[in-house]
């Protein structure tokens, strides 16, 4: 055995966390490229707010929010997320939309699915997101396994 055998990392499921901007294509680019290399299976994840528990703006805890609205906007996930991976040129990779906030929606997939590698976009942490953080530094400290930050964004 080569001290290369030995460094090299071997990856069995790497976890593409996407938005789905034009940036979540880059990363999900990337780790379709890992996977290939590894022989690695791969899962998209797209993690979507949950409106109903969180709302995403104070104002809306006084307005009903109809279930129907959560059920439209992970459809509508469900359908950006084929997409991406037609336009990837593989429609059958594995696809998840998962309701939560973006760390704990990453990291919780992470688990379940027994990713060895997170594949995650990175726009680079300046200001007041370094003091509150961002999705990619949170499941940076977090994970249960590697990551891999894309620099997305400029």
């Amino acid at each position: 055995m080569s001290q290369d055998d030995i460094d090299k990392p071997d990856y069995h499921h790497i976890l593409a966390a996407v938005d789905l901007s034009p940036d979540g294509d880059t990363v999900a680019r990337r780790a379709l490229e890992l996977a290939r290399e590894f022989g690695a299976r791969l899962t998209v994840l797209h993690v979507t707010a949950n409106l109903i528990e969180e709302p995403a703006y104070e104002f809306m805890t006084t307005l009903p929010v109809d279930v129907d609205i959560q059920t439209e906007i992970v459809d509508q996930a469900k359908a950006s997320l084929k997409d991406l991976c037609r336009r990837l040129g593989d429609e059958d990779i594995h696809r998840i939309v998962e309701v939560d906030t973006p760390k704990h929606g990453i990291l919780d997939v992470a688990r379940r699915e027994e990713a060895d590698l997170i594949v995650i976009g990175n726009h680079g942490v300046h200001g007041l997101e370094l003091l509150l953080g961002s999705t990619a530094n949170g499941v940076l400290h977090h994970a249960p396994c590697d990551i891999l930050a894309v620099k997305v964004g400029g």
